[in-house]
């Protein structure tokens, strides 16, 4: 209960009394159970929460054995006798001339914690979520992608690394290590980038049956498409699923003629496709980029969709504005007045002022060397004084008036 301080009288005199203002433990209730946390509300909207035995995460990927606890005790005192049997090695490390051979270190990171942290990584960009939906996979098998970008050098594939799709036109290099007889599938899609439906994905490459990890030797299902994301959807995440085959597989029902160029038939779902395979399957490997609209895309569009290259707007919900009043008190006449104007209106007309100033071929014009200090005839009113000062120094909507190092200090 709240109280404040008050005073009363007893016989006939006034004594002050004080009282802290204080919170009881009721009240508290009552602010959370009518006041949720934003974290409550999250949990009432996951459908998840309802039924957290049918929507846990299940494992599909290939299983790993690990080596008895003994072998591994045994191989690292073998790995400690070594290095004590070695004298020049600390000497070299307090010298600081010890190097690390950094292939070694690779080599050891992939079979160590590496498949669990790409896995976690993958996880973070939805990968998983929207490409399988409950399940998830550790990657065994590590990719070694790139594109070709000139002569000389390569655009690799890491995890959510930016390739423009001018670097990603031709179809990348793929190696991974395989067994001689062992068959793969390779898939490459596109999770935000089917213009058709939002429910599936695009299907950007498919190879089957791929025996040894030599993509030439596997069944071309779907040829590769460059990424085209549009302008205005920003970054795309292009993702490479490696899967290990069990048996030869007969992909005929998900080929498409070649070359591809119907949006239409490049549509896919991925999920689809597993829970049909997962007998025959396994998904092995994941690497994945992003990428951007960049200028080479328009003619991607015209020459070889044969289409209108789309082009995305961010809808703003149009800003509230009070009701006009009759009699503004305390408000400048033409700031007031600007409120109620259609912004882009006054973008319009400070551009075309700009433009009054600008010479097509010389230099900009030099702005006053003290804005603030040049007289103002004293025939205007008080709203045109102030709109002039604010004009001269590029201050509220005269701020496009000047760019760069030509603004006023």
């Amino acid at each position: 209960m709240w109280a404040a301080k008050h005073s009363f009288s007893l016989l006939g005199g006034t004594k002050p009394v004080s009282l802290q203002v204080t919170r009881s433990k009721w009240w508290k209730k009552i602010i959370h159970n009518v006041y949720p946390t934003l974290q409550e509300r999250f949990e009432e909207l996951d459908h998840k929460q309802k039924d957290p035995e049918l929507y846990a995460p299940v494992n599909i990927g290939l299983p790993k054995r690990r080596p008895p606890r003994r072998e591994l005790l045994e191989s690292r005192l073998q790995h400690l006798k070594e290095l004590r049997k070695n004298k020049t090695l600390e000497k070299e490390a307090w010298k600081g001339n010890l190097k690390l051979d950094l292939d070694q270190v690779q080599a050891d990171w992939e079979t160590g914690t590496g498949p669990h942290q790409l896995r976690v990584l993958a996880q973070h960009y939805g990968i998983f979520d929207h490409l399988f939906g409950n399940a998830y996979f550790v990657p065994r098998i590590f990719l070694n992608i790139s594109y070709d970008y000139d002569e000389d050098t390569v655009s690799p594939v890491y995890r959510g690394n930016t390739i423009k799709p001018k670097e990603a036109a031709s179809t990348p290099d793929i190696q991974f290590h395989s067994d001689p007889d062992s068959l793969w599938t390779l898939i490459l899609t596109n999770p935000d980038g089917n213009l058709l439906d939002n429910d599936h994905e695009c299907l950007h490459w498919f190879v089957g049956n791929i025996v040894g990890g030599d993509t030439s030797s596997g069944e071309v299902v779907c040829d590769y498409l460059q990424p085209f994301p549009p302008r205005g959807t920003g970054y795309h995440r292009m993702v490479f699923v490696l899967y290990k085959q069990h048996q030869r597989i007969d992909f005929s029902k998900y080929r498409r003629e070649q070359p591809c160029l119907s949006l239409k038939d490049r549509s896919f779902s991925t999920l689809d496709m597993y829970q049909e395979q997962q007998d025959f399957m396994t998904p092995a490997g994941i690497a994945w980029y992003q990428a951007d609209w960049d200028p080479s895309l328009t003619d991607f569009f015209h020459n070889t969709l044969k289409m209108r290259e789309p082009v995305y707007e961010y809808d703003f919900p149009k800003p509230y504005l009070a009701e006009q009043k009759y009699f503004p008190l305390k408000r400048q006449f033409n700031t007031y007045m600007d409120l109620h104007r259609d912004p882009k209106q006054i973008n319009k007309e400070i551009l075309l002022e700009r433009l009054k100033k600008l010479h097509p071929f010389g230099p900009e014009q030099p702005h006053l060397p003290f804005p603030a200090a040049q007289p103002i005839h004293h025939d205007l009113s008080s709203w045109e004084r102030r709109d002039l000062k604010r004009k001269r120094i590029g201050e509220g909507k005269y701020y496009e008036l000047f760019r760069g190092s030509n603004r006023p200090v």
